[in-house]
């Protein structure tokens, strides 16, 4: 990556022109305008409180493209730091400690897909995920990855070597089952057979 592409939004111009100012300094950084701003590797937004109008914006620009986050605020609620982390959250930084330099440490890494949160926020997306997983997601049998937990033990025995017969038995379903699972499998997450099932299944830490 020569150049790292930020767009930077921000609750008031002169917050806005001073970041980017600074941000135009660097070499390794290039400023894009904010109607550009999908075209970004990061998008770096700052604002007091992320209001529901905040999290309509970023849903807008960051679901054209994959650029990261970093947000700059003084308060965000476990909503939407839950929605936000959906929408490509890699950093925030208290507003009380944004310097400049911190900036750009922070952009540098999310453009290499390092994440930074205070320890009172990851807490605070820890438990979110646990109640998703708890409330939401347990009870229809999913993960929190999107699978169902039969997907995951098919996936789980597969790794171990096992066969489509060897699997039924072990899980005691049918094999048409089995193949089924794999299938439904396979075609949502566009996976092309059954190896790249299973390297997909190890990259996400399923098995």
């Amino acid at each position: 990556m020569d150049h790292v592409l930020v767009a930077v939004e921000a609750g008031d111009s002169i917050t806005r022109a001073g970041v980017v100012s600074h941000l135009q300094s660097r070499p390794e950084i290039e400023v894009v305008p904010e109607q550009r701003a999908s075209e970004a590797d990061v998008l770096l937004v700052i604002v007091d409180v992320v209001t529901a109008e905040v999290v309509r914006r970023l849903r807008e620009v960051l679901s054209r493209n994959r650029s990261r986050l970093v947000l700059v605020t003084t308060q965000l609620r476990q909503a939407d730091l839950m929605a936000t982390v959906e929408y490509g959250l890699t950093c925030v930084i208290p507003r009380s400690e944004a310097s400049a330099e911190r900036l750009v440490t922070a952009v540098l890494a999310a453009a290499r897909g390092h994440g930074q949160l205070p320890p009172d926020l990851l807490g605070l997306l820890l438990r979110g995920v646990s109640r998703l997983q708890r409330e939401v997601l347990g009870p229809r049998g999913l993960t929190s990855v999107g699978l169902a937990s039969r997907e995951v033990e098919v996936l789980r025995l597969m790794a171990d070597g096992m066969d489509t017969a060897q699997i039924a038995q072990q899980l005691v379903y049918s094999e048409r089952t089995v193949k089924n699972v794999l299938h439904g499998l396979m075609t949502r997450m566009k996976l092309r057979n059954r190896p790249h099932a299973v390297a997909y299944a190890l990259r996400e830490g399923l098995i």
